[in-house]
Parts: structure tokens; sequence; C-alpha cells
């Protein structure tokens, strides 16, 4: 049994469908509220907000105003806003056809 498994293919990775929703994280990186589906992993939203408070903070410690953050990526735009320490979180899955906003 063994020699047969040299021959087969490793299995891929599922993937993931790209979230639509929000989620706010408090001061400390819980996060308090999700509309996120349940089957968006837990890590990478916390990776996520993790990085979205790590920014607010840099920004805090170098005294630069910064009240809102847009992230585009090919196939999502992440918006985040700042919450007295905290922050709000929003994912948008971007298409082909949706036209990409820069203000």
């Amino acid at each position: 049994m063994g020699f047969l498994k040299l021959f087969s293919k490793p299995i891929p990775p599922a993937l993931l469908r790209l979230p639509s929703g929000s989620f706010t994280m408090d001061r400390t990186g819980r996060i308090v509220v999700t509309t996120l589906p349940s089957s968006f992993p837990a890590e990478i939203v916390t990776d996520i907000g993790d990085r979205i408070l790590s920014t607010f903070r840099d920004a805090q410690e170098a005294q630069l105003p910064l009240e809102e953050l847009i992230v585009y990526y090919p196939a999502l735009k992440i918006t985040a806003r700042e919450l007295r320490g905290g922050a709000i979180v929003y994912l948008s899955p971007q298409t082909l056809s949706s036209p990409v906003k820069h203000p």
C-alpha cells in the first residue's frame, strides 16, 4: 500500500471563497463582532485584524492622523476604520467587472 502512495497526486488545498462582510476588534485584538461566514478561517481574520491594528498603532506613534485605511488587492478590497484603539474592518470581494475606485 505504501508503494502506491508514491505515485498518487497530493490533494490540493481547498480553495476559499472570498469573504464578504465585516468584523470589529477591540484594542487588545479580540474579535468582538463579525458578519463573515463561519466557513472563513478565524486565523486569517485574526491575522488581518492584527495587521490593521498594528498599522493604526504605528501611525499614532509616528503622530500621523490615520483614521481610515483602504487596501486594494486584485480580488479583495479591505477597508478599515479606527475605533478608539480598536478597528472595524470591511472585506469585499472584487471582480473583473467591478471597477476599482481610487479617491
